[in-house]
């Protein structure tokens, strides 16, 4: 998952203006209580803050991947 994807996503699952107050303002433990903002410009990879905030917010797998049916799913590290 490139930043590009991350940011797109964020827009269709969260919304454009709640998602990017998500992104700035939500401290997730699994980031290193970090928002996935500043994760993001840390260098962790974009699929893991993704996984990390769709965790944190309990998103549905089906729900994650926005409208694109056809999107693959990047799955998160373990």
């Amino acid at each position: 998952m490139r930043n590009r994807e991350f940011w797109l996503l964020v827009d269709e699952v969260f919304g454009p203006a709640y998602g990017r107050t998500l992104t700035r303002e939500l401290v997730v433990p699994r980031l290193g209580h970090r928002t996935p903002e500043q994760a993001l410009e840390e260098g962790v990879e974009p699929r893991d803050v993704w996984h990390a905030l769709c965790d944190a917010l309990d998103v549905p797998d089906e729900q994650r991947w926005g409208k694109d049916q056809h999107r693959q799913a990047p799955p998160p590290r373990r």
